[in-house]
């Protein structure tokens, strides 16, 4: 066998076991994270809520507050837009997004921010120290700062996919939303387990 084809054919094996049926996400892949497990928060509409409760369907979480500036909304609305590229799959999709600001962030307010960008969409509250405990389990950064009379909320900015049978899959830059979410939902909903 000549050297070139042995290159061929090591580079035919090498291909061939790149397509071994493995998830092709756009996102980043973070399947058997150690993190972002547990989610035990209260909804817009005051019931308790916990990542379990959502099993069968696809989980879009993302953690912000209702007087962010540009992250948030943009996050929102390139959500909205993605579950309308889903068409009747969307259904099978829910949009999470926890408030790092729960001393502004009333259920009223939460209510009223995520159902406009769409009515599925459900806010997620707690106390300060709860929203502390969600936001270390999956890894998010937040710190209220000063501005101006009032402060402001700095945070991360990523939301995660997490799978129909409750697994942490994908972490998903605010900047790709638009580009790649939906097309990852709809690799999510088609895998079997």
């Amino acid at each position: 066998m000549t050297t070139i084809c042995r290159y061929s054919l090591a580079a035919l094996v090498f291909l061939a076991a790149c397509g071994d049926g493995a998830p092709k996400f756009k996102s980043t892949d973070i399947t058997g994270a150690e993190y972002g497990r547990t989610l035990e928060l209260t909804d817009h509409a005051g019931q308790p809520r916990r990542l379990e409760d959502f099993r069968g369907k696809a989980v879009v979480l993302f953690f912000g507050f209702t007087h962010c500036p540009d992250v948030c909304p943009t996050t929102l609305a390139d959500t909205a837009q993605a579950l309308k590229l889903l068409g009747a799959d969307a259904q099978r999709v829910q949009v999470l997004m926890v408030t790092v600001d729960p001393e502004r962030d009333t259920p009223e307010a939460l209510a009223k921010y995520v159902t406009a960008f769409d009515p599925r969409f459900l806010g997620l509250r707690g106390d300060l120290a709860a929203t502390q405990r969600a936001a270390k389990e999956f890894k998010v950064y937040f710190e209220k700062r000063k501005s101006g009379d009032g402060y402001s909320v700095d945070h991360s900015g990523q939301s995660y996919v997490i799978d129909p049978q409750g697994r942490l899959r994908l972490l998903v830059r605010p900047d790709r939303i638009s580009a790649d979410l939906a097309d990852d939902l709809r690799v999510v909903l088609k895998e079997k387990n």
